[in-house]
This record gives structure tokens, C-alpha cells and sequence, in this order.
């Protein structure tokens, strides 16, 4: 089974583009913090590049930006290619689903639009009185 959950910071705006077929492709790169601390007793984070195909990467195209947080559902892939220096090792997460964990601010919806007809979305932040279903 090849199945990963991360969760990270986006590192950079995500890059959309569209194969010769004219499939959307998207690639980003995340920093996900590690649990525990280091011998200095900071944390170290962790950097994974991801890609999102077709509709996935059209939303993460128009939706995010460096710095957002994301949850990415996925799989890890290893492929190589050749250059003029050699072989070149890539290892990727090839994202299923990707949520968008950022709130979204005033000014990004209506530069960006909020992907719900111009209406706003209704974000109600969890009190400490919310009741779990399970």
C-alpha cells in the first residue's frame, strides 16, 4: 500500500500548467514540521514536492498561494530522467485530494474570487462546546 498524509505550508505559489494534451498539472512544494525536536531543541521541517492533476490542479492553481496551509492525501512516487549530467532521481506526492486549511481573507475574495458564486463561504470557527458526532 502506497498511501501518505501530510500537512505543510506551501514553500511557493503553486505552478499550473497544462500538458501538450492539454491536461492541467500543478506543482507545488510543502514544509511540514517534524513532531519532535532536534538535539538543540528546535524543530526540523521536512520539504516534499507535490503535484495535483486535472481539476485538482486547476483549484490549486486558482486557490493557493506561498505560504497557505494545505492537507494532501496521496501517494509517493520515485521516477528518474537523464540530462546532460546524468541521471536525475525525483521523488514526488502525487496528490488525491488536497483541503485547503487557510482561512480565506476579504482581499483574496475578491481578488480571487471564492470558487462559490461571489458568495461568501460559511467559516464558523469550532468552540470548545462543539459536539463530536463519534
Amino acid at each position: 500500500m502506497n498511501k501518505t498524509f501530510l500537512i505543510g505550508n506551501l514553500t511557493r505559489d503553486p505552478e499550473l500548467t497544462q500538458t501538450p494534451n492539454g491536461v492541467s498539472v500543478c506543482k507545488m512544494s510543502i514544509a511540514v514540521n517534524r513532531n519532535f525536536t532536534n538535539a538543540n531543541g528546535e524543530r526540523d521541517t521536512d520539504f516534499f514536492n507535490v503535484v495535483a492533476w486535472r481539476g485538482l490542479a486547476d483549484n490549486c492553481g486558482k486557490f493557493l498561494s506561498k505560504g497557505k496551509k494545505i492537507a494532501v492525501c496521496g501517494s509517493i512516487q520515485n521516477r528518474s530522467y537523464e540530462t546532460e549530467n546524468g541521471k536525475k532521481f525525483v521523488t514526488e506526492i502525487m496528490a488525491d485530494e488536497i483541503e485547503f486549511l487557510s482561512l480565506v481573507s476579504e482581499g483574496e475574495q475578491q481578488s480571487k474570487g471564492n470558487g462559490q458564486g461571489g458568495r461568501k463561504p460559511n467559516l464558523q470557527p469550532l468552540g470548545d462546546d462543539f459536539d463530536c458526532p463519534f
